[in-house]
């Protein structure tokens, strides 16, 4: 399960509020099963984990 990180500066400029999220503590290979897709691009930033499936330049931006 490969999730990305960003620093809440740049998820701030980014805009990655809008997107849909879950806390930190969530099951990751639940939310891809149950609800995102095995193929969602997740980025943590803070502490939350946001789904930008449908902008993957965020993904792209994110450091690992």
């Amino acid at each position: 399960m490969r999730v990305k990180r960003m620093t809440i500066e740049q998820g701030k400029r980014v805009g990655i509020d809008r997107f849909p999220n879950f806390h930190r503590t969530g099951s990751i290979r639940g939310m891809k099963k149950l609800y995102y897709g095995v193929d969602s691009l997740l980025v943590r930033c803070g502490d939350f984990i946001y789904n930008v499936t449908s902008e993957p330049q965020i993904y792209n931006q994110a450091t690992i």
